[in-house]
């Protein structure tokens, strides 16, 4: 019986990823309602500064820098993900994830960079604690003003 399981085949979630990056989508832009008109929002979270920059605009996409430097840093590190914000869509996904980039959205398993199955997803569903961590918890340091 373990055996079957083992060799069943990996089947993405496709309705669940999508889902994940709608919601995605809106919180990122509760986080940062200006940013047509602005490049950069920060806020602390914690002892954590976070950085939200716009990296580059096109019609329907715009791709952010979403960083995260720790105060203790030397110790805890760093994070860095680029997204893709699917305007016509009203998706965002993870684009690159710390130094990972061209995340497949499913991988055979085991692979030479030791992936999982589900990289893709994970990475966005990470994003999505993340980006909801900051909502609950970030206090900004600048007023944000967004024009009608």
């Amino acid at each position: 019986m373990v055996e079957k399981a083992r060799n069943r085949a990996f089947k993405l979630d496709l309705s669940e990823l999508h889902a994940i990056c709608d919601a995605n989508y809106a919180r990122l832009l509760r986080l940062f309602p200006d940013y047509e008109s602005c490049n950069l929002r920060e806020f602390n979270v914690g002892p954590s500064r976070i950085r939200l920059e716009v990296m580059e605009r096109c019609r329907y996409t715009t791709i952010f820098c979403l960083r995260q430097q720790h105060a203790e840093a030397r110790w805890l590190g760093s994070l860095r993900v680029e997204v893709r914000a699917y305007h016509d869509a009203g998706m965002l996904e993870v684009a690159s994830f710390q130094s990972h980039q061209r995340i497949q959205p499913r991988y055979s398993y085991p692979n030479d960079k030791m992936h999982q199955q589900d990289e893709k997803s994970q990475q966005n569903r990470f994003l999505a604690d993340w980006l909801e961590h900051c909502l609950g918890n970030g206090l900004s340091t600048q007023p944000i003003t967004v024009r009608a």
